[in-house]
């Protein structure tokens, strides 16, 4: 589709965390191509307590989207409904973007109802049908089609998305969250670096402190003369100071000291990724950098991989799988516990080797 500067105002679908806004940037790379002359307002949920969403911490001062929507997720409230219908109408979108995850048919076609009549949309783009729901499955490679590719068959009537083209997860960094990155790591900057977020807020994805330590080590034993960068929340900061604990070089521990855009800008100085299934991963996938993941399988393999083909997943498909399970109490996290410490480190090696 060729870009049409007729239209004025774009109104962006989109729910989730820093990770759902990530895969999606080829989606909103390809809309702010089709509506270059549009104010692109993001409708999406915001944190409690929260002046932004959680996808402004990803989008930034990119200028794939001008201004944010406050939409409470899983609200029934009329009077909520009511209110934010009306201000969609005082925004009067030209054009709605539907960009959202997987949903019951049922939901999806709830949702247009609103957004027609309650909203007073006319055009609505995105809207999939039973094929854009489905999770196809490559009986080859044994997983399923990645959410960044899902999301763009939804925006065929806008064009190709291209989301295996990595320019198409260009955050758009900026020169003060660059430099912000290079203070942060001070004596690392420049210098070969390896990143490793091991924290995580759900219980089904820790591979564990004890086992993040001594793969740093053995890394670091193999690997001299890379510095380590420890990335995350501020309650990350002490499960990653234990497991740099082995690390016998330069660390800086980042956590709660970056934005993530800022933390994005510690990637692209980076060999090599290792943590979990994170918001992170999906970040340091989008700025090029080879992961090394020990991947939960609460989820089906493919879906929430980053995207590229530099990465190693190791994910151990137990008879468990795709439980999407947040605390597993029952198997006890098997799918994670027996990932080895040895297979992470082997794939460490294979992406270090193959850049020297």
């Amino acid at each position: 589709m060729q870009p049409d500067s007729s239209v004025k105002r774009v109104l962006i679908y989109r729910l989730g965390s820093l990770g759902d806004t990530t895969v999606a940037l080829p989606c909103f790379h390809l809309i702010q191509r089709v509506f270059p002359a549009a104010e692109r307002v993001l409708l999406t949920n915001f944190p409690v307590h929260a002046k932004a969403p959680a996808a402004a911490a990803v989008l930034g001062d990119s200028g794939l989207v001008q201004g944010y929507m406050r939409y409470s997720v899983g609200t029934r409230n009329p009077m909520e409904l009511l209110k934010l219908a009306a201000e969609i109408r005082r925004f009067n979108p030209e054009v709605l973007v539907y960009l959202m995850p997987v949903r019951p048919l049922k939901a999806v076609r709830r949702d247009a109802l609103f957004f027609r009549w309650a909203a007073g949309v006319k055009r609505i783009v995105g809207l999939p049908g039973l094929a854009e729901l489905e999770r196809r499955f490559d009986s080859e490679t044994g997983k399923f089609e990645p959410e960044a590719f899902r999301l763009a068959r939804t925006m065929r009537e806008l064009g190709d998305a291209e989301p295996g083209t990595l320019a198409n997860w260009n955050l758009g960094l900026t020169g003060a969250e660059r430099a912000k990155a290079r203070l942060a790591l001070g004596e690392l900057a420049g210098k070969p670096l390896v990143v490793c977020g091991p924290g995580t807020k759900m219980q089904a994805k820790d591979w564990g402190q004890e086992n993040w330590r001594e793969l740093l080590g053995q890394v670091a034993r193999e690997y001299p003369g890379h510095g380590l960068a420890l990335i995350g929340a501020g309650e990350d900061a002490e499960v990653s100071t234990f497991a740099a604990g082995a690390w016998p070089g330069t660390v800086a521990n980042l956590c709660g000291k970056l934005s993530p855009r800022e933390t994005a800008a510690v990637f692209e100085g980076a060999r090599l990724f290792l943590g979990p299934d994170s918001g992170p991963m999906h970040l340091a996938a989008a700025a090029g950098v080879p992961c090394v993941i020990a991947f939960s399988a609460r989820g089906l393999p493919g879906i929430w991989y980053p995207i590229g083909e530099k990465h190693q997943v190791i994910y151990h498909q137990t008879s468990c799988y795709g439980c999407n399970l947040e605390t597993c109490v029952i198997e006890k996290r098997r799918c994670l516990t027996s990932i080895t410490v040895d297979e992470m480190a082997h794939a460490a090696g294979r992406v270090l080797s193959a850049q020297s």
